[in-house]
Order: structure tokens, then C-alpha cells, then sequence
């Protein structure tokens, strides 16, 4: 019976083979005697003591997880030893350092050694308990934000907002901003009926924009009939209040998918408002204060996203006169529908170049460095469209700070209410040959008025993915 018992095999972890060390160096007992108050063999109590200078060297570093009961060396111990001393100089910076950064600094390292190396999870998982990144609070790989302050009073009169910046890399430093947007407004003409709320977001290097949200009056447009969510080009939200929890959950999920831990800069108001702790975990709130002058998205960027939006909007709308002959900017603008408004909020956000964001944020105080706004960066700004001057031209970009004339909005409704009484039903939805022929005579318009090669080009990309989904 006993010769088919075996004894449960107990391994001791490196607080308490250094506890063992203790007992044999400061007591009588012999190492039978501490073998049996372990509860491990008399072979295992000498093998801690062969390795005795090893096991108080890894106990000293502060870096080895004393909890780990078996040391288990890294095949690839190059890279291992390389990578945890980066690790080190990026915490002495303050960098918040996530897995995926970690992952491609490992491969990085592996190419610069010349050996082939490919990262896992598992590897990186590993090699954090290997070393103890990310056990205790000496060394946190990345150190989970605290839930929301109880009182919001308490997070406005947080540590300054410098500081706080300093926590995360520029790329996870994100600002964003409410822009009121009068979607097919005119020079000299705005009706407060067509206003929309848009929500840009960016990270400081501009490498990174967020999808735009479009918040309307409007629950249900008619426009949207038949239009599938998915092929929006951005968000919309039948409400101008912007919908900061379910935005906020959004953005706080899909860092979570990148592994990343980010940076959001908002105005204090906006936090105020919150109706609840929005339960975050992979964003951090970093509330302007009240009185701060500083926007929590350059205004310079909203400008230019505004100046993109408005220089297309005219170009659309001189389109639209050509085909209505002796058609007004106004009587064309009553043909911009919110759809359209979202395909040119789109396409304006997109026109914004990283350089731009970059030198905005840096001129904020909002990202380190010292730049200024380069000839080719200048050059990308919306030239001034033909019959505007640049002063009329800049007060038609920021025409919503101007007061609206009572009784507009009246007349626009009216005007939307004829045109919508005239329409018996919604206008059928375009079959797949429809959109075929529509192909073929943009393509020959293009052929009869000397299309350049590169618009070819574009052409025949788009050709090809309107083929591909005909064939679906």
C-alpha cells in the first residue's frame, strides 16, 4: 500500500527558499529538521543551498516575482535581458508602456541580434513573470487607472494637467471638441434648423482620427432611407447632445482591443455633465479646468477641419447651379440633405493633415516639442474659393458665432415641408444595374472632357469594387 503512494511534490517559491536560508544561517536546525517544517525533502532543502549566492542575488534585484516557485530560463535570454533593460529606461521617462509596444520592441531587438524571433502573448507573458513586470508596485508594465473619483470636484482639482501628460506617450494623448456645424449654410444666408453637432477626436500626433459623430435634429432622415448603417461614413446620433457615455464606452472598448491604455483630453464642462461614472478602463479623463483659455482640441484644427467642410460645401453647391440654370447658392443649398452633410464631414476630417494636429497641439502646450507649420502643411489649407476674398472667406468658415435673424428657421421648414409634400413616396433604391449604367456614363463624361490619367485611375478602382459588389 505504501509502495504505491506518492508524495505530493511541494516546491517552494523565492520568499520562502529565502526563509529557509534564514533558518539554516541563523538557528541550529539542521537542514532535515527545516526540510520537515517545509514540508519538502532534505535533496531540495540542499539544492536551495547550493544556489544559495543565486536565489539572495535575484531576491536583492527587486526585479525577480518572488511569488515564482520555478525559474524557468528564456530560451532567447539575449532578447530577454535587452528588452527588460529598454523597459527600464521607458519607466524612467514615464512612458506608459503597453503589450503591443512591448511586443514590437522585442521584435525589434530580435532583428538588431540577428536571430529569428517572433514574439508571442505567451512568450511576453512569460517573460513579465519572469522579471516581475507587473507584479507589485515597483514595477507595473501598465498600471490600471483608478475608477472615476466619487465627486467629480475631487477630479477637476487633480494633479495640474502638465503632469498628468506626462503619464502617456504623445500617440495615446488624444483631444476632442464639439463643432456646431451649419451643414448647407451659405455666405451671408445661415438657418438655425440646419445646424449639426459634429464630435472630432485626435491623438497629439495626428497619426490617429478618431470616426467623426454627427449629432441632428432630425430622428429619422429621409435621405437615410434604404442607406445601411454600416456604409455611413461617419456616426450619426438623432440628437445634437452629444452622447458622451455610449461614445466614451466605444473609444474605451477599442483601446482595450489595441491593448493600449489612453489619454483623453476634455473640458471640464463635458465631465460635469457625465451622468454617472462612465466605468472606464483603458481611457483616463483629464478634465480642462474651468477657467483654462487652453481648448481640449486645438482651435486651429477646428478650423481647418470647418475650412475643408466649407470649401467643399461651395464647390457641391456651384455643381448644382450649373445643372439649375439661374438657381441661386441658396435655392441650391435647399438641396444638401444630412447624408451629404456626413459625406463631406467625412471626407473635410480626412483633409486634415497629421502636420497640422501635430503642430497644433505642440503650439497648445498639449505635446512636447518645438515646430512650426511647415510650406507643404500650408499648402493643404483650402484655397479661398473664387468670388470670396480671405477675410469673407474666413467669416463664412466661422459663420456659426455669428447671431441668426429671427423667422429664418420658419421659412426653411416651410420650404422643406412644400418640397416633401410633392413627393408621393420615397425615391426607389438604385438596383445593381442601375449603378453599372451609372459607371458607364461617368465614364464616358470623363472621356468626353479630357479626365486626367490619375482621375482614370481613381476610376477604375472604384469601377472595380462597384463590379465586385454586383456580383454579391
Amino acid at each position: 500500500m505504501e509502495l504505491n503512494s506518492k508524495k505530493k511534490l511541494h516546491a517552494l517559491s523565492l520568499a520562502e527558499k529565502i526563509q529557509v536560508l534564514e533558518l539554516l544561517d541563523e538557528s541550529k536546525m539542521s537542514q532535515s529538521e527545516v526540510a520537515r517544517r517545509f514540508q519538502v525533502s532534505q535533496p531540495q532543502i540542499s539544492r536551495i543551498c547550493k544556489n544559495k549566492e543565486k536565489l539572495l542575488a535575484d531576491w536583492c534585484s527587486g526585479t525577480a516575482n518572488r511569488e515564482r516557485k520555478r525559474k524557468r530560463e528564456s530560451k532567447y535570454s539575449g532578447i530577454d535581458e535587452a528588452l527588460l533593460c529598454w523597459y527600464h529606461i521607458a519607466r524612467a521617462k514615464a512612458w506608459d508602456i503597453t503589450g503591443p509596444m512591448l511586443l514590437h520592441k522585442a521584435k525589434e531587438l530580435a532583428d538588431i541580434m540577428g536571430q529569428d524571433f517572433v514574439p508571442s502573448i505567451g512568450w511576453l507573458v512569460r517573460w513579465k513573470r519572469r522579471n516581475n513586470v507587473g507584479f507589485g508596485a515597483r514595477h507595473v508594465l501598465t498600471p490600471p487607472f483608478p475608477p472615476e473619483s466619487p465627486t467629480l470636484g475631487l477630479m477637476c482639482q487633480a494633479q495640474p494637467l502638465p503632469l498628468s501628460l506626462k503619464d502617456f506617450i504623445p500617440e495615446d494623448v488624444f483631444g476632442c471638441a464639439e463643432v456646431p456645424l451649419l451643414y448647407r449654410a451659405v455666405p451671408d444666408r445661415r438657418v438655425p434648423c440646419d445646424q449639426v453637432q459634429v464630435l472630432l477626436c485626435a491623438n497629439s500626433r495626428g497619426t490617429e482620427k478618431r470616426r467623426i459623430l454627427v449629432g441632428g435634429l432630425q430622428a429619422a432622415p429621409r435621405c437615410f432611407f434604404g442607406v445601411s448603417s454600416e456604409a455611413l461614413p461617419a456616426t450619426y446620433h438623432p440628437d445634437l447632445s452629444i452622447p458622451w457615455s455610449e461614445w466614451l464606452a466605444q473609444f474605451d472598448q477599442d483601446m482595450g482591443q489595441q491593448g493600449r491604455k489612453v489619454a483623453l483630453l476634455l473640458a471640464a464642462r463635458v465631465v460635469e455633465e457625465l451622468v454617472g461614472p462612465p466605468g472606464l478602463h483603458h481611457v483616463r479623463l483629464l478634465p480642462l479646468a474651468t477657467s483654462s483659455t487652453t481648448p481640449s482640441l486645438p482651435s486651429s484644427v477646428v478650423w481647418a477641419f470647418k475650412a475643408h467642410y466649407r470649401h467643399r460645401l461651395l464647390g457641391k453647391l456651384a455643381a448644382v447651379q450649373t445643372k439649375r440654370d439661374g438657381a441661386s447658392l441658396t435655392e441650391a443649398g435647399t438641396g444638401i440633405t444630412v447624408l451629404d452633410a456626413l459625406h463631406m464631414a467625412a471626407a473635410a476630417w480626412a483633409k486634415v493633415p497629421p502636420q497640422l494636429i501635430l503642430s497644433s497641439f505642440i503650439q497648445e502646450g498639449l505635446a512636447p516639442g518645438k515646430t512650426s507649420l511647415s510650406p507643404d502643411i500650408a499648402s493643404e489649407i483650402p484655397p479661398v474659393p473664387t468670388g470670396l476674398s480671405q477675410e469673407e472667406f474666413s467669416r463664412f468658415v466661422d459663420l456659426e458665432g455669428e447671431e441668426v435673424g429671427p423667422g429664418m428657421c420658419k421659412e426653411e421648414t416651410g420650404a422643406e415641408d412644400q418640397e416633401g409634400a410633392r413627393e408621393d413616396s420615397f425615391e426607389p433604391l438604385p438596383t445593381k444595374a442601375d449603378a453599372l449604367q451609372a459607371l458607364g456614363t461617368l465614364r464616358r463624361w470623363f472621356e468626353c472632357n479630357g479626365a486626367s490619367p490619375e482621375l482614370f485611375e481613381k476610376f477604375y478602382d472604384c469601377e472595380a469594387e462597384v463590379e465586385r459588389l454586383c456580383c454579391l
